[in-house]
């Protein structure tokens, strides 16, 4: 009798473990504010799918490597994108009440408060890069390219830029691959930096690394898209956050500009062309990214 979890029970299983890790985050002997300390932790504990540290956990394993070497780094792309989070809802971005379900960060601890607890989690980050090193051994050279990645990633070329184009879209956006840019810099490119940060804890070649960019590039397109049409037919209670936002900001999205059905086929087909990328990259064992990019393409939250 075969003793392999079921997908279901091993996304559980990873993030609650991940959960508990970031629990533990911040070193309880740091002199930290608690003010500041509470409001990095309300957000990192506000739940949501933990699918970035997931593919850092899934990407390592699939090149043989120990979970548990994967957790700092897990816990250091939740901690990025959680800060990105905080931020996006502030009032000067998205002017967003709830998200996950419940209040944004500024809505509970202040916008001064909320602007510095994301500027501790995404400083915070680097050092839980470093402490892979320290506590199982990943290589010094690994965490160099895993500290570049983040910094790309993460930044200006990535997420930030992502973000700038989101915003200036919004006085009028006209042209579909304007919108592919947001979302695969806004979106994609944090779920790029999970696979490759994940896979250079495996020891990966260059070429599995660049197999491994191209499937995180076609999901996290797709992943954008697919939220895209939640925001349309979603239901709250699951996606924990008002729908229609999209709507109601007068974002433009992909239903807008492709239509409801071209938009399903796009995510189909992109999430078929990750899934090919995948196998181009002959991991070890590389089911449990199969079955995340599945479960990503038919999720409904």
């Amino acid at each position: 009798m075969s003793s392999r979890l079921s997908f279901e029970q091993y996304l559980q299983n990873t993030t609650d473990q991940v959960t508990e890790a970031l629990k533990e985050v911040i070193p309880v002997h740091w002199d930290v504010p608690q003010s500041l300390r509470d409001a990095m932790q309300y957000s990192l504990m506000a739940g949501g799918k933990r699918l970035r540290p997931l593919l850092v956990v899934a990407a390592a394993e699939a090149l043989g490597a120990q979970r548990t070497a994967a957790f700092p780094v897990a816990c250091a792309v939740e901690m990025v994108h959680t800060y990105s989070l905080i931020h996006d809802d502030l009032p000067a971005m998205d002017n967003d009440d709830y998200r996950r379900g419940k209040l944004t960060n500024h809505k509970v601890y202040g916008e001064a408060t909320a602007i510095l607890a994301g500027d501790a989690l995404l400083t915070h980050a680097f050092y839980c890069v470093v402490q892979a090193g320290r506590k199982s051994g990943v290589p010094a050279e690994a965490l160099l390219s895993i500290v570049e990645d983040l910094s790309e990633l993460a930044g200006a070329r990535g997420m930030v830029g992502g973000q700038v184009a989101d915003m200036e879209g919004e006085q009028g956006m006209t042209d579909l691959e304007q919108l592919q840019y947001i979302h695969m810099h806004k979106t994609g490119d944090l779920i790029v930096f999970s696979l490759l940060a994940g896979a250079r804890i495996g020891g990966a070649t260059e070429g599995q690394l660049e197999a491994l960019r191209v499937f995180g590039r076609d999901l996290g397109l797709a992943f954008q898209i697919q939220d895209d049409i939640l925001d349309l037919t979603g239901d709250e209670q699951k996606m924990g956050k008002k729908t229609q936002s999209d709507v109601n900001q007068q974002k433009v999205t992909y239903p807008f500009f492709i239509g409801m059905e071209a938009s399903l086929e796009q995510v189909r087909l992109l999430t078929q062309s990750a899934k090919d990328a995948l196998g181009r990259a002959e991991l070890q064992d590389s089911s449990r990214l199969m079955e995340i990019a599945d479960y990503l393409m038919r999720r409904d939250h």
